[in-house]
């Protein structure tokens, strides 16, 4: 893994993967889509979609705990703060060697730049919401995310995945 060619991929997916229009409806068929990705990887997340820092689909699949939902809404946090996926923001603190509590002060408590937070922006209008997974190691959160979304947006994932 290199961290720049991360950040770089991350800052692509950020600015390429955007809807058109979203609302309740389209929220619910994004959890719906990656509830049906981490039924078809044998895994159990915790799934929140939230418009305008509204939830709108919350799902907490058999085999969860009560810490996947604490740590989604940790790293939703973060998204919804910084308009930035959550492995982004980690990813770059690790770059510069601080954490997110450094620069900022946010408590550790309330938010975490762990990967599998990412946010909902239009082509047109920008950022909305935010669309998180918990469950899975945190770069298999964020890249679960990122393909149901580019998936919905009809964007390609050549150039922008994250190499495994």
């Amino acid at each position: 893994m290199d961290i720049r060619e991360d950040l770089r991929r991350i800052a692509l997916q950020e600015q390429t993967i955007r809807f058109e229009h979203f609302d309740k409806a389209t929220a619910w068929e994004l959890g719906s889509r990656l509830k049906l990705a981490c039924e078809a990887r044998e895994a159990a997340a915790t799934i929140e979609v939230r418009i305008a820092r509204d939830t709108v689909f919350l799902y907490a699949m058999p085999g969860t705990v009560a810490v996947n939902a604490e740590w989604a809404r940790r790293k939703r946090n973060v998204t919804e703060l910084l308009e930035q996926s959550s492995y982004g923001v980690g990813l770059t603190l690790e770059r510069d060697g601080q954490t997110l509590q450094d620069p900022s002060g946010l408590p550790l408590a309330d938010f975490v730049p762990h990967g599998g937070c990412f946010p909902i922006a239009l082509r047109k209008g920008g950022f909305i919401g935010a669309v998180t997974v918990s469950g899975l190691p945190q770069r298999e959160d964020h890249a679960l995310v990122v393909q149901v979304l580019a998936q919905m947006c009809g964007v390609e994932l050549e150039g922008l995945a994250l190499d495994e």
